[in-house]
């Protein structure tokens, strides 16, 4: 049997990487971020692909929170950028946009999410080397509900390189009004109990809700 014919039968175990805030500046994403956790995220770099660049938060379990901006001094790179971030509607303000599962066997994994993305393509991030997954058009699957995946080509992981923060994960949410398909869709991810999918009336608009517990107490981010 092939790795590709395995993948297409086997369950495939993934693990929550990061959550991604977009915002319309690095500072203003930052500052929300400080202002709702009591601790400011720490520089990241620049994503030279995209156009972009990010501040970073260490979280528990070796993941960490992204926040993420177009970078003025980067140009356009001349295609959509990751995470929908040409949708100037969506970069108005701070917001959990989408969140990332890292895994070893990127392509593989592609195979049990049809539909899902059109390729894994290599990015950089300083000595940072990592596969990701794209669709061409910059948009995100079931409007960023769905996990993006990840596959490292760099060690120790990033969150390792982080100060500790004292902000702990405690479930991630995710409202929409076909919650049930997509947990049956991204079930052979084998994620844990913590990150559930919740239906909403059809015709509302789908969420992400994150419960950390931070230097502020418990917090909830959307």
């Amino acid at each position: 049997m092939t790795r590709a014919s395995a993948a297409a039968t086997s369950p495939l175990h993934c693990e929550l990487d990061h959550l991604v805030v977009t915002a319309p500046s690095l500072q203003e994403g930052s500052d929300y971020i400080e202002q709702l956790f009591g601790i400011r995220p720490q520089p990241g770099g620049e994503h030279p692909r995209m156009g972009t660049h990010n501040t970073l938060l260490q979280l528990d379990n070796g993941a960490y929170l992204e926040v993420i901006a177009c970078n003025p001094e980067a140009p356009h790179p001349g295609y959509p950028r990751w995470f929908n971030m040409d949708d100037a509607e969506q970069m108005r303000s701070p917001r959990l946009t989408t969140w990332v599962c890292r895994t070893s066997i990127i392509n593989e994994l592609l195979l049990q999410l049809p539909g899902f993305f059109d390729s894994a393509e290599p990015m950089t991030r300083g000595d940072m080397r990592w596969l990701f997954a794209l669709r061409q058009d910059g948009t995100l699957p079931y409007t960023g509900m769905a996990p993006t995946l990840i596959e490292w080509h760099t060690a120790p992981h990033p969150a390792s390189r982080l100060a500790p923060s004292g902000c702990q994960l405690q479930a991630l949410r995710i409202y929409h009004p076909l919650a049930q398909q997509l947990a049956e869709q991204i079930a052979p991810l084998q994620l844990p109990a913590s990150i559930q999918c919740l239906a909403l009336p059809e015709g509302q608009p789908a969420y992400l809700e994150a419960s950390l517990l931070t230097p502020r107490g418990l917090v909830c981010l959307r």
